[in-house]
């Protein structure tokens, strides 16, 4: 597996990652080193920069996936036409393709594609879901019927975990069921909707985007929503006061932060995300963001969600030149651990 959290060959973290999608030479390198300890697949993510860039151009996928498009990385393709035109780019083949069928900007060549989706109809259709206390869903693929069950949060794990498992039938032809019941076994990944702490609930997850941001709200909506965030420097300024206008829209309170500030003026980036939030008295402004997650979880009320984002599992902050050592769930974890050997 390569991608943003880095190469990993099972649950072996075998390097950091240099980019979401590195250099051709770098990836055939880790297929390489993959196909050395016997693995049979090697999956990769595939970032906007590494299609414009022609990083990936003369790789033959035997499975091509697509997710979704959210506004992202507009710094590098200036507008979200130019952004959509890229990721589409990479669908427009006769490959092998799944596709989601849900998103609004999609376009591809419906030569060798599947589809999987929630709300339109699709090779691979959730018939059912519940997203109370887990996930709970009835997918159908042809004349195959299953019922899958995870511990994940969030109607946007559905959609995650039907792509995962359109897949693996796809490529393998097991039977659906038996591709169901091991879901039940995938705890998460790290840093991606991570619990810290169950009572209180605090959760770390890398949303980073508006639209990353809404699908994690929307996955606790009725109930009493904390969230901490700030936005990257050096990045898409026009997401920042839209990313505070949809906090602000889901959430009783909001802690605005640092996050990877680069060689901007953190000030400055907390002001663009202000701008975007009307009611002002549900704000609390601290730069050091390890003194905001502190103070989060020291207010946080028993029936209240605390949500950290932006960050995930990384273990830094760019700061100017530096990568300054930092982990959102490290500090959350003994900061919580703090209060309670002290009470």
């Amino acid at each position: 597996l390569q991608g943003t959290r880095g190469f990993y060959i099972d649950d072996k973290k075998i390097k950091n990652a240099s980019l979401t999608t590195p250099s051709i030479l770098e990836t055939i390198k880790n297929i390489y080193t993959a196909q050395k300890s016997g693995c049979r697949y090697f999956i990769m993510e595939v970032s906007s920069h590494a299609i414009d860039q022609k990083r990936v151009e003369d790789i033959k996928f035997c499975l091509k996936v697509f997710t979704n498009i959210s506004q992202d990385h507009l710094d590098y393709h200036k507008s979200m036409e130019n952004y959509i035109k890229t990721k589409n780019s990479f669908f427009k083949d006769e490959s092998l393709k799944l596709i989601n069928k849900d998103d609004p900007y999609v376009k591809f060549n419906i030569k060798n594609a599947y589809t999987y989706g929630v709300e339109n109809p699709a090779t691979f259709q959730i018939m059912a879901y519940s997203i109370d206390k887990g996930i709970s869903a009835v997918i159908r693929f042809a004349n195959e019927t299953a019922d899958f069950h995870s511990t994940l949060i969030g109607l946007f794990n559905i959609y995650n975990l039907t792509a995962a498992i359109g897949a693996v039938k796809i490529l393998e032809d097991i039977p659906l069921s038996k591709i169901c019941q091991k879901v039940e076994n995938f705890a998460g990944v790290s840093g991606r909707m991570e619990i810290i702490s169950h009572d209180p609930l605090i959760i770390v997850d890398f949303a980073h985007t508006p639209d990353g941001m809404k699908k994690v709200f929307e996955s606790f909506l009725g109930k009493e929503i904390v969230a901490l965030f700030g936005a990257g420097g050096d990045r898409d300024r026009s997401k920042r006061a839209i990313m505070g206008k949809i906090a602000s829209q889901f959430c009783k309170k909001i802690y605005i932060t640092t996050d990877n500030p680069r060689s901007e003026n953190p000030r400055e980036i907390i002001n663009d995300i202000l701008a975007g939030i009307l009611q002002k008295d549900k704000v609390v402004v601290i730069e050091d963001r390890k003194e905001a997650i502190k103070r989060a979880i020291k207010d946080l009320k028993k029936e209240e969600i605390l949500l950290i984002l932006g960050k995930g599992d990384e273990k830094y902050q760019d700061i100017g030149s530096k990568k300054v050592p930092f982990d959102d769930r490290e500090i959350s974890k003994n900061f919580v651990n703090s209060l309670i050997n002290k009470d």
